[in-house]
């Protein structure tokens, strides 16, 4: 029996592998990477689970998402919370009713939540570029206040783009939130952090006597031929050789320290909007509540993808690369059992759940044909 061959052992291609293995699929597994986990890898480090690729929240509101993945693993009851430096006080993020309260005197910050709640519902999210249009000066200046101390600088530090550059699905996803919610995902029924980290989580989901995994292991020292199906989840144009041109990413790395003492700072993650290079500073300990007399963070520097000297984190969305994108799946339609799944193989800033989502949607597309 030929296998299926799954380019990639991160969160989409452990998905894809554990649903058609358990539908009686040989499936073979390959990463270049020395481990499992894609870029949600963590690794347990004086005590401290450690994240090795950036902070890794799990949330969603796909029911189905939540109960696969609660297959393998028990998830803690964590409910995220991001802060950002403006003006030098941490406010939470979303900018919400509590930022206004803390940056603003109290009759001002009034006025402000007020307006909002006269033109839009409680609890609801208001993406940073339509507020801006709003006809109201009040809102208006709300707009231009959130959109210079937390969104203009951190998008060019991160995406080395101006936020009107970038595909308004990026810039929806730092919206403004009407109400005193702190938490960053308030919207999602079902969040957590895996109890006992994501790799040993994915690790449960490789375990299967149909799955074989080669690490340290390239696609193009395999014969495709040799296989019925094959699901891609690296970069598209890299899988194509670049043919119609190269795909922009940005990538991220991570300095990280451990500090001789309990905590360095209030919160798992707080923000760095227009100081530093750093866009934000990651605390660890917070994720699992790990007890312990060190800490360790991670200060996270965005920075442009090049091949052959960093990964590839994020596809970069504009009108440019969407079209380009669309070219390449085009050139996909020649090569009906390869598969392209992922951020990089979609091409989408996926959120965690949404990748696995769209990893499940091909995996019973694949069990259907048989």
């Amino acid at each position: 029996m030929k296998k299926i061959l799954i380019v990639g052992a991160g969160i989409s291609g452990a998905t894809v592998a554990n649903k058609l293995a358990n539908a009686g699929k040989e499936v073979l597994v390959i990463d270049e990477k020395t481990h499992i986990g894609g870029n949600c890898y963590d690794l347990r480090q004086d005590g401290i689970m450690v994240h090795q690729y950036g902070a890794h929240i799990f949330h969603t509101s796909i029911k189905e998402v939540y109960e696969f993945l609660s297959k393998f693993t028990t998830f803690t009851n964590y409910e995220h919370q991001v802060k950002a430096v403006i003006n030098g006080k941490e406010v939470p993020v979303p900018f919400n009713f509590n930022s206004i309260d803390i940056l603003f005197e109290p009759d001002r910050a009034k006025e402000l939540k007020d307006k909002l709640l006269a033109h839009y519902k409680l609890d609801s999210k208001v993406p940073i570029l339509e507020l801006q249009n709003a006809e109201d000066k009040e809102l208006q200046f709300l707009a231009e206040f959130v959109y210079e101390n937390l969104f203009l600088h951190y998008t060019l530090k991160q995406w080395g783009l101006r936020p009107d550059e970038l595909d308004k699905s990026v810039s929806a996803r730092v919206p403004v939130y009407v109400g005193t919610d702190d938490r960053y995902f308030p919207w999602d029924a079902y969040q957590g952090i895996p109890n006992e980290g994501y790799t040993k989580m994915m690790e449960n989901m490789f375990s299967h006597k149909n799955i074989e995994i080669k690490l340290n292991t390239s696609f193009s020292s395999l014969d495709a031929n040799d296989f019925d199906q094959i699901i891609y989840t690296g970069t598209i144009d890299g899988f194509f050789n670049y043919k119609l041109g190269e795909l922009p990413y940005r990538s991220e790395s991570f300095d990280n320290v451990t500090i001789d003492k309990a905590f360095f700072q209030s919160n798992s993650v707080i923000n760095y909007p227009n100081e530093h290079e750093y866009t934000r500073i990651i605390e660890h300990k917070y994720f699992l509540n790990d007890n312990t007399d060190k800490t360790i963070i991670s200060y996270e520097y965005p920075e442009a993808y090049e091949q052959g000297k960093n990964d590839p984190y994020y596809p970069i969305a504009t009108p440019e690369t969407t079209k380009l994108y669309q070219s390449y799946l085009e050139l996909a339609k020649e090569f009906p059992k390869i598969k392209f799944i992922g951020r990089l193989g979609d091409y989408k800033y996926y959120d965690m759940d949404k990748a696995v989502n769209r990893a499940l949607e091909v995996a019973l597309q694949i069990q259907q044909k048989g």
